[in-house]
This record gives C-alpha cells, sequence and structure tokens, in this order.
C-alpha cells in the first residue's frame, strides 16, 4: 500500500527551473536511517541523475537534525548487510550522480549523516550546525569513506582527532577548514542552497556536467595524470564540437561579456 507524502521518510521535489530537493523526512528519530531508507535515498540519486529536466540537487534533513545516522535498532539489518550491494549504498549513488548535490546541513550531521555530507560537492550549514564520527565510540567500522575522505579535506591531524576522540565538528571551524562552503542562519540555509542552485542552473548544463566529472576523478590521480587528465577531456570536448556548436559558444560569449558582471553570491 502506498503511503501517503507524509509519511514518506525520504522526500523528493522536482522544481520547473531544474532544482530538485531531496529531503531525509523521519524528524523524531533525528533523521536516522533503516536500511529501507537508505535503499530509497540511494535510488533517489540515482533517478535523479537519470532525469534530464533537474540540473542540480539540494538535499537536507527536516527538523533538527541533517541526518543522525544509521538506527541503531535496527543495526544488524544494516551492517550485515552486503556493503558492495552498490544499488542500495547511498553514498555511492550520490558519488556516482552527475548532477551537482548541495547539502544543506541544519543541526547535527553524525557518523553515516556525516559521511552523506561528504559526499555532498558543495557544503551550506546553519549556525551551530555539528559534524560528528561515532564509528570508534560505538564499534562500527566505517564502509562509506569517512576515514578516506575527511583527511583529504581538512588534514590527517584534525580527522584523527574528529574520528578517533568523536570529537564535534562544529560548523564554524568546517568553514575555516575549507569542508563547509557557507555558514548561515538556520533560517536562511535553504535560502542560500537554492541560491547556489540557482546560480549553477545558470550555466551550460553540459559543461557543468562534465566540470564536476573531471574535479571528482582528478581528486583520486596525482597532480601530474590530473592535469593529464583535464587536458585529454579538453580535447575530447572541443574536438567533439561542431562548426555551428563553436558559432553558438561564441555567441554567447559576446552576449555574456557585454552585460555587466555580478558580483552577488
Amino acid at each position: 500500500m502506498d503511503r501517503s507524502a507524509s509519511e514518506k521518510l525520504i522526500l523528493v521535489n522536482r522544481e520547473p527551473g531544474g532544482i530538485a530537493f531531496v529531503t531525509i523526512n523521519r524528524p523524531k528519530s533525528l533523521n536516522s536511517l533503516t536500511k529501507s531508507m537508505m535503499t530509497d535515498l540511494a535510488q533517489a540519486f540515482k533517478a535523479l541523475d537519470r532525469d534530464e529536466s533537474v540540473r542540480v540537487i539540494v538535499l537536507s534533513g527536516s527538523g533538527r537534525a541533517f541526518c543522525s545516522g544509521v538506527d541503531l535498532t535496527a543495526a544488524e539489518d544494516v551492517f550485515k548487510g552486503d556493503v558492495k550491494d552498490l544499488e542500495s549504498d547511498t553514498v555511492a549513488q550520490m558519488e556516482r550522480c552527475r548532477k551537482p548535490i548541495i547539502g544543506a546541513i541544519g543541526g547535527f550531521a553524525v557518523t553515516a549523516g556525516f559521511e552523506i555530507a561528504l559526499a555532498c560537492d558543495i557544503l551550506v550549514a546553519a549556525k551551530g550546525a555539528k559534524f560528528m564520527d561515532t564509528h570508534a565510540r560505538f564499534g562500527i567500522f566505517p564502509s562509506w569513506g569517512l576515514s578516506q575522505k575527511l583527511s583529504r579535506i581538512i588534514g590527517p591531524n584534525k580527522a584523527r582527532e574528529v574520528s578517533l576522540a568523536a570529537m564535534p565538528l562544529t560548523a564554524e571551524i568546517a568553514e575555516r577548514l575549507g569542508f563547509v562552503n557557507y555558514v548561515v542562519e538556520e533560517g536562511e540555509l535553504l535560502k542560500k542552497a537554492r541560491e547556489i542552485a540557482g546560480a549553477i542552473v545558470k550555466n551550460n548544463q553540459d559543461l557543468v556536467l562534465r566540470y564536476k566529472s573531471v574535479i571528482n576523478d582528478g581528486l583520486k590521480l596525482d597532480l601530474g595524470h590530473a592535469l593529464a587528465l583535464e587536458k585529454e577531456r579538453a580535447h575530447e570536448y572541443y574536438d567533439g564540437m561542431t562548426k555551428e556548436q563553436f558559432k553558438k559558444m561564441q555567441k554567447f560569449i559576446a552576449g555574456r561579456s557585454s552585460k555587466k558582471p555580478s558580483s552577488k553570491m
């Protein structure tokens, strides 16, 4: 039997302008994740990636938390499952998603919630928001990338403190360390995320997808190979363009250069 929208734990709202909003909707449990929620969230990102009307995705949580992690009352069901099953792996589907993902973090992002935040391309956090890794506290081995990604963003020493001591990382410190892009008032959280999404939507969609891909793929390589990857993909991009596409690009650039640039962001 279908559940009503108010009962759905993963909400997806597509707007006409190309922005899709995904909301983890279990506020009474601080948006803790059950196995079925993790699968639904993974499938939501897979579907949005295929939907050509969607150009950017904003992910948030209902109520006082972004996501407080896995629902530990269902821990055995979650952790004894196949961690290599990519179809139900939320983070794997986020990483596969070609569309930019903006995380709007309010309240706590704990453990699995922290890992979901790490899978976003851009992060906006509300003042007072906290990121916390409780893997070591509860004897849970990480499998969504936190042990590898965090140290590459905030540095290994700080990452060890956050993970080994289960030390909360505040939004303000996360911003200073380059993990969070913006810290805003709680009431401005979705507004700021929408503003960034709107700026992305205005750009060339094909290039946005290619740019996200080359950035993320390049991060897996050393600098020399990453620069070679950029050259290779640039060659593929321009070599595949027709004369008509070049003319269209030149016309677009000429039109944009005649306008006064906006400094707002």
